[in-house]
């Protein structure tokens, strides 16, 4: 008999070509798709609020409405903060025009005396404008209005989410005998993701007020707001931690010169080492279920798809495309040892209890 199967080469193109295809519409469609997403991470980060009220008889209403608020309030807070710490960057920055344009000068002089001083760096000193810190300032206030104009839209997705989820959970419960390999895909997606995003949360918190404490007695301006993007960039795999320290270490050499600038980074390290290396990995355990190399492709993947949101939100997002295309199906498990780096354990059980829902 002969073999009419397809070639290995043939799916793998076409494999890759469709994927290819859907990232880049995905990609057009980013304004859209990733507040959707977003929505849906925080309805699913959330519903174990809406287990523990279901366990107890509460109205349909009140399991929609509770977590709907916990969610709103959480995002209309932080966006507060940063909104006020916005403007007073705004406020301050022009007043270190002097400072940068002097560091510009050692920066030139030691260049000079190290021998690769050049015309380029010459006219690039000369041709410092101060007023470009506002242009800055007025770049960051843009992208601002622009995080508030999606904002309206997700809280709209995630008030539709939020009314769907009590039928979306006995949906899945009502298919687990039809299709058993994919809510159970689901329900570890969800899990994981839970898991996550709560054990992040914690350790971020703790994290970013230590940060604010540091950031505070060292008299580096606006502690807050770089305690609210430590906390942000906790979400950001590999990178996050480097994106946190930038922006308050510039400051601080701005503010009070390079030994300040290093006091932040030394203190940001110690922090970060001693979390990020050591504690978190405890806690978190096989959550994730991503290889080292899997998670950076992540994020550079979405990244280029969602743009800043997809770096927040590359480990749910994977974790998701994981769930639908490799854990729903029995024969791709080798694909799933790959990606976890052979690790192919279940993940840990859910806190809230409610990872499978029967």
């Amino acid at each position: 008999m002969s073999d009419h199967s397809s070639p290995r080469a043939l799916i793998v193109l076409l494999t890759t070509a469709s994927a290819v295809v859907a990232l880049f519409g995905l990609r057009e469609v980013a304004s859209i798709a990733g507040p959707v997403l977003l929505a849906l991470v925080l309805v699913i980060a959330v519903s174990p609020v809406r287990g523990w009220l279901a366990g107890r008889g509460s109205p349909t209403w009140v399991q929609v409405a509770v977590p709907f608020l916990v969610v709103v309030l959480v995002l209309l807070g932080m966006v507060a903060v940063l909104t006020v710490s916005v403007i007073q960057l705004a406020s301050i920055l022009p007043t270190y025009a002097t400072q940068f344009q002097d560091l510009l000068a050692e920066a030139q002089l030691f260049a000079v005396s190290h021998g690769i001083s050049n015309e380029q760096l010459n006219k690039a000193v000369q041709s410092y404008d101060p007023g470009r810190v506002l242009g800055i300032v007025q770049t960051l206030l843009t992208s601002l209005l622009g995080v508030l104009s999606s904002l309206f839209l997700m809280v709209v997705l995630l008030l539709a989410m939020s009314l769907d989820a009590p039928v979306t959970a006995k949906l899945l419960a009502a298919g687990r005998d039809h299709k058993p390999a994919l809510v159970t895909a689901l329900t570890t997606f969800a899990g994981r993701t839970r898991r996550y995003l709560v054990v992040s949360t914690v350790f971020g918190l703790i994290c970013s007020a230590l940060d604010v404490c540091v950031l505070a007695l060292l008299g580096v301006p606006l502690p807050l707001l770089w305690g609210v993007l430590a906390l942000i960039t906790t979400y950001i795999p590999n990178i996050g931690f480097v994106l946190g320290l930038l922006p308050p270490a510039l400051l601080a050499l701005l503010d009070g010169g390079s030994r300040q600038m290093i006091l932040v980074i030394v203190a940001y390290s110690v922090i970060n080492v001693v979390f990020q290396s050591f504690i978190l990995p405890k806690y978190l355990g096989d959550a994730v279920g991503l290889s080292t190399t899997m998670t950076l492709l992540s994020l550079i993947v979405w990244t280029f798809v969602l743009g800043p949101l997809g770096a927040l939100l590359a480990i749910p997002l994977s974790l998701l495309t994981r769930a639908l295309l490799i854990d729903s199906d029995p024969s791709a498990r080798w694909a799933a040892a790959l990606i976890s780096g052979g690790s192919t354990s279940p993940p840990p059980p859910d806190p809230s209890g409610t990872a499978s829902t029967r």
